[in-house]
């Protein structure tokens, strides 16, 4: 591969571009947690796991009786 194909000249772009910045590292990093909190954190609190605590055991025929009885009402 040649060294200055549209690739290598994108990557470089973007590794000079992240290596050279001062408040944008800071920002990255705002952003960085306010997704881990987002993700992670509410999905333990306020989104529990709803087939696990109803479909003993099997998920895949719970889901598919409540598809079918759902469908016929």
């Amino acid at each position: 591969m040649k060294k200055d194909n549209i690739l290598h000249r994108v990557y470089h772009l973007y590794y000079d571009g992240f290596r050279s910045m001062t408040l944008g590292r800071t920002l990255w990093a705002i952003i960085l947690i306010k997704l881990f909190i987002i993700f992670v954190v509410l999905k333990l609190f306020f989104f529990p796991d709803f087939l696990k605590q109803h479909a003993d055991g099997d998920k895949a025929g719970y889901v598919a009786t409540e598809l079918t009885d759902r469908a016929s009402k």
